[in-house]
């Protein structure tokens, strides 16, 4: 597919299935050993996955008028019952809520990518699949290194999933980056490019990251995914690659405080 919202979806299949190829693998020990999420287990980030994608899976059948709109309290009703299941379950629950919805986004006919739109609960207007479908992607990217990296700290991130999702963030999904982010947390207004991509990050009295070629301030050296993982809070010093760096009017550690991640 050459959509937008096709190759978010076919990325998103790409990620359900190396989480199908390592989670069956995973011991007792290590589901409820520690995760990449700082508070959570491997097993507590998989029920997450897995409740949300039952969650996202009744909003876009709301969208298509295929159910009803979940009825309030729907999603707290959802976390609960994921909350009570053993490791084990929500291990092997979140890989058949994940592929349920990725199923159901890969129905959906080419010629209706760009028309369809879909409301997530939380948002007060409809967004076009290709962002809906990557509000998705960006939990499953993140949420599937953090369960990936409880076993392998050198675990990165596919580079077509984070080239996508710079993509997303630099459009549609920009408005994502100002939930997370604290831009009162650099000195002074930045300008971040990061190298070998057409992508800066701009820190300003809000957080962007664009492919215009606004004079840069700083660097970001390093691999795309590594980028990627600093929006989402995930580039820790304990978990940041060799020869990653960022020279210029702004510290990496500033800018960790900028991503406190999700």
């Amino acid at each position: 597919m050459t959509t937008l919202a096709g190759r978010t979806i076919a990325a998103l299949r790409s990620e359900h299935d190396t989480l199908a190829s390592t989670v069956p693998a995973l011991t007792t020990a290590q589901l409820t050993g520690p995760s990449g999420a700082a508070e959570w287990t491997v097993a507590d980030v998989l029920s997450h996955l897995g409740s949300g994608a039952e969650i996202t899976l009744a909003d876009f059948r709301a969208s298509l008028g295929e159910a009803e709109p979940p009825a309030p309290g729907f999603n707290q009703s959802v976390w609960d019952r994921w909350n009570a299941l053993s490791p084990q379950d929500q291990a092997a629950g979140s890989l058949g809520s994940d592929a349920a919805l990725v199923t159901a986004l890969e129905a959906v006919p080419e010629e209706r990518h760009d028309e369809l739109k879909v409301k997530p609960g939380f948002l007060p207007e409809p967004l076009p699949l290709a962002s809906f479908a990557a509000m998705r992607l960006s939990e499953v990217v993140q949420h599937g290194w953090d369960v990936r990296v409880g076993t392998d700290p050198a675990a990165a991130l596919a580079e077509p999933a984070a080239l996508l999702l710079a993509e997303h963030f630099s459009g549609g999904l920009g408005f994502l980056l100002g939930f997370i982010a604290k831009p009162e947390a650099v000195r002074e207004h930045a300008v971040i490019e990061i190298s070998g991509t057409p992508y800066r990050i701009v820190v300003d009295d809000r957080i962007r990251l664009t492919a215009e070629a606004l004079p840069a301030t700083a660097t970001f050296a390093g691999p795309v995914e590594s980028a990627v993982r600093l929006l989402a809070g995930r580039l820790t010093p304990k978990h940041t690659p060799p020869g990653v760096e960022v020279t210029g009017n702004v510290s990496l550690d500033e800018l960790r405080a900028v991503f406190p991640g999700f």
